[in-house]
């Protein structure tokens, strides 16, 4: 009887020892779990912190093709405001957003002629693209004058509102395409960085100086001067 009963004792702190190890087990891994996913958490945050700080870089053109970024995200916000515009239902809204639109426009079409344009052109010596482009920006604006002088009254304000984004699509399939002039100015010696640097100074300028509501009231934003800023840079320092 003394050794049944000393083997059941034997037997139950047998089972309560494996139930301690098998807890401290299981406690041990919620940690190590614990510690992975905050590990994980923590590089999350930082990766997005990372692309968050690029795209910004980009939008500021300070990052290491910041003119093509920042020239690109004129293009998205001028998308942005076509999809608003089709939206839109009230003459009041549609007034906002195609002053909005104009300005957009002039302002882009004008960094990129006064800055953007020359250099490419002296960098790779691609005339045929870079006449394209001109030609372009001279019907785009021819309607936007129309847009602006008319405003929403006239019978052809939506017409005109939609072969502008129509062209406006095209021409920037035509940049951002293979082959665009976009990649070419990525394949040249231009420096980009301090490019977008100076295209986002003279961006500033210029939103600075006039409002989508002047440019539907008739006062339009400042055009091209003859300082042509663009012909200050170059090629990449070496």
């Amino acid at each position: 009887m003394a050794k049944s009963r000393s083997a059941k004792k034997r037997s139950r702190s047998s089972i309560s020892g494996s139930r301690s190890s098998m807890s401290a087990r299981s406690r041990s891994t919620r940690g190590a779990s614990a510690r992975s996913a905050r590990t994980s958490g923590q590089k999350s945050a930082r990766g997005r912190s990372a692309r968050s700080a690029t795209r910004e870089r980009g939008r500021n053109g300070s990052g290491r093709d910041g003119a093509i970024a920042l020239l690109k995200g004129d293009h998205r916000e001028v998308e942005r405001l076509f999809g608003e515009f089709e939206r839109a239902r009230s003459d009041d809204q549609k007034r906002q957003l195609a002053g909005q639109i104009c300005l957009a426009l002039r302002t882009h079409t004008t960094i990129e002629e006064e800055i953007f344009y020359p250099v490419f052109l002296e960098a790779t010596g691609d005339i045929e693209i870079h006449h394209e482009a001109e030609i372009e920006h001279e019907g785009a604006k021819r309607l936007i004058e129309e847009i602006e002088s008319n405003g929403p009254r006239d019978d052809h304000f939506e017409a005109r509102m939609t072969v502008l984004q129509e062209m406006i699509r095209h021409h920037v399939k035509e940049e951002e395409q293979r082959g665009g002039m976009f990649s070419k100015a990525q394949s040249s010696e231009m420096d980009l960085r301090a490019l977008g640097r100076q295209l986002m100074e003279r961006k500033l300028e210029l939103m600075g100086d006039s409002t989508g509501e002047d440019a539907m009231e008739g006062r339009m934003p400042p055009q091209s001067r003859a300082r042509g800023p663009g012909r200050e840079l170059r090629t990449r320092s070496s």
